[in-house]
């Protein structure tokens, strides 16, 4: 087991003996906004380019608090610290120069970064020689926005929402019926470096929704951009740092050739997109076979990419119309009981979630790769979020919950990577 993962292991000791305690005027920004040197280009949700980029990370609604106003994106995150960003490549999209884009959330804008020429790109940095038409995706962490909060764990939060972002991206490609593949080899250190994001912010993982321009060579393209606060405070994590290092370079990786398959309706998966939420309670109410089986489907759906790892899905069973109450792996029945209570225990004693919600998920490896096995952990809870709110069942994310308790109730030694519940 990676040794970062076993250091930020949750127990019932431990939530309770290291609180944390927030430092509110450190609270660092979710935004990160490049100069207004920089050319800027407003989404225009008419153009269907530009709402294919919207339908990935637009904002999408404005709740207000004692505390301050917070704005909902399409995408979750845990807390809502969002501490992703998201660049891109785009060639030969009709109506967008060629050129190297961050998407600035908070005004739904792409930035143009850096001109790229008809021979030259990002393409070498994704394994590529030759010239991709459409979007070569880069999805970074600015890490301090979540570890404000959740400390040293707040890696795994980076790439769990990094795998959301993920799976916004695959969502969003199913409007435009394009296929998407997964990248996590890339040159993340050259990158980080051209990128200038100067140890506070890290590629984490690429996709590629791009078809290859035969007869085009590519050679790497080389800049230098300078440094852009992207969480205005900062306070330096080693052990965060550390473990990211480690976790750079793939290993022994196999590919997922396979394209998911989906039955989506394009009109209803747009508006399901628009108006997803995260749910903070469940009311006790079932869900039928019907619904539960077409979300079983959703998320064993083959993921393309570089570096598929295995993830073992296990579910508590509590409110499934015409299915036995206990726990399920990858569908199969394990053992029979009522486990709700103790799933919700497990779950950091969020009861209203997974003790009164309909199903509760755990999903658990012991795969190597950590940066591109917590991802695709994101990706299946994405895929999760998507079929459940299409269908008219909440969902919601748990980041939380205590890792060796859940590895015992389930039976095995594995990394607990995610939780998550659905229901009515």
């Amino acid at each position: 087991m990676f040794w970062y993962h076993a250091t930020t292991k949750h127990s019932y000791n431990s939530v309770r003996t290291n609180p944390n305690y927030m430092s509110w005027e450190d609270q660092p920004d979710t935004y990160k906004n490049y100069p207004h040197t920089y050319e800027k280009f407003k989404l225009e949700l008419e153009d269907e380019e530009d709402s294919f980029l919207f339908h990935i990370a637009g904002l999408t609604a404005k709740k207000t608090y004692p505390s301050g106003e917070y704005y909902l994106r399409i995408n979750p995150s845990a807390g809502a610290l969002y501490p992703n960003e998201l660049y891109m490549q785009i060639r030969g999209v009709e109506g967008r120069e060629d050129g190297i884009y961050h998407y600035e959330v908070s005004s739904s804008s792409l930035t143009l970064l850096q001109k790229i020429g008809e021979q030259e790109g990002l393409e070498p940095y994704f394994g590529y020689d030759t010239a991709m038409k459409g979007y070569l995706f880069l999805v970074s962490a600015i890490y301090y926005r979540s570890s404000w909060k959740y400390k040293n764990r707040a890696f795994r939060y980076c790439l769990l929402d990094a795998g959301h972002l993920l799976g916004s991206i695959e969502a969003s490609a199913l409007l435009k019926e394009k296929s998407l593949r997964m990248t996590y080899n890339i040159h993340r250190d050259k990158l980080n470096r051209m990128f200038g994001f100067e140890e506070r912010e890290w590629f984490l993982a690429g996709a590629v929704m791009a078809e290859p321009i035969e007869g085009i060579k590519v050679n790497a393209i080389e800049f230098e951009l300078p440094y852009v606060n992207g969480s205005r405070s900062f306070e330096k994590n080693a052990l965060i740092e550390q473990a990211y290092a480690e976790t750079v370079e793939m290993q022994d990786c196999k590919m997922q050739e396979n394209n998911p398959i989906f039955t989506y309706n394009t009109t209803k998966l747009q508006d399901t997109l628009l108006h997803r939420r995260s749910q903070r309670g469940f009311n006790k109410g079932p869900i039928s076979k019907v619904q539960f089986d077409f979300i079983m489907d959703a998320i064993h759906q083959p993921i393309p990419s570089d570096c598929d790892d295995d993830i073992s899905i296990y579910m508590v069973l509590n409110r499934v119309i015409h299915m036995p109450l206990g726990l399920y792996k990858d569908g199969e029945y394990v053992k029979h009981g009522d486990f709700g209570k103790h799933a919700g225990y497990l779950s950091l004693e969020q009861y209203s979630l997974s003790t009164e919600g309909a199903v509760a998920f755990f999903l658990t490896s012991n795969a190597k790769n950590y940066q591109a096995l917590y991802q695709k952990a994101g990706i299946i809870g994405h895929r999760l979020y998507v079929a459940a709110l299409y269908l008219g069942i909440g969902c919601s994310g748990i980041g939380a919950y205590y890792d060796d308790e859940v590895n015992e109730f389930v039976g095995n030694d594995e990394m607990v990577l995610y939780a998550l519940a659905i229901g009515n």
